[in-house]
């Protein structure tokens, strides 16, 4: 069973549509019991970094989430999320990966929102997808590039568009809405 962590964010009908696509059930759920014995689990969102942890440490899911085991992938929110700081409230966050999360400097439109490349893809989750496809974007908060970044994103600064650190995935764009080349990030994720 894929699990979708069920917290205080939205977007996460678009990604269970997204799973069910593919061909795989998946259960939006914060039931720990549950999350625990998935075999892939599936951390999204989008929304504000405080109230999000908030809300997880109410429902004791922020310390289930640190300790999983199987494959995680968070996405924009859910990326932010597994970082040690968001300047978004000035938030504490899981302390996966070892960057902070910044908020842009409006230099240019911030949310930056929109199709984007990447590039320095590190991943196995980028196999068959190639260097010149782009994602699509919707944010004002970037994780600093640090050694767990496998891909980089350059808009206003250059910052983190995917991480990885042991089972933990993440990608700052949404791969839900990314037309073909998410789909198979999230087929490359889901087969993992």
């Amino acid at each position: 069973m894929i699990a979708i962590v069920k917290y205080n964010a939205g977007n996460i009908t678009s990604v269970k549509n997204a799973v069910e696509r593919l061909g795989y059930s998946c259960l939006v759920t914060d039931d720990k019991t549950l999350l625990q014995q998935a075999k892939k689990v599936i951390f999204p969102g989008v929304g504000e970094a405080s109230s999000a942890m908030k809300y997880l440490k109410e429902k004791g899911l922020n310390e289930v989430i640190k300790n999983l085991k199987q494959p995680v992938l968070g996405i924009c929110l859910g990326q932010q999320l597994l970082c040690q700081f968001s300047e978004e409230g000035d938030t504490n966050c899981l302390g996966i990966f070892e960057a902070k999360v910044r908020k842009f400097e409006p230099k240019l439109k911030v949310p930056h929102m929109g199709w984007n490349n990447i590039s320095g893809l590190n991943s196995i989750l980028y196999d068959g997808i190639s260097a010149e496809e782009n994602f699509y974007f919707v944010h004002s908060y970037y994780a600093e590039i640090c050694q767990e970044t496998t891909a980089v994103c350059d808009y206003i600064v250059p910052f983190s568009a995917s991480m990885q650190k042991d089972n933990f995935y993440a990608t700052q764009f949404h791969p839900e809405k990314s037309s073909s080349a998410g789909e198979q990030l999230l087929l490359n994720f889901l087969k993992l």
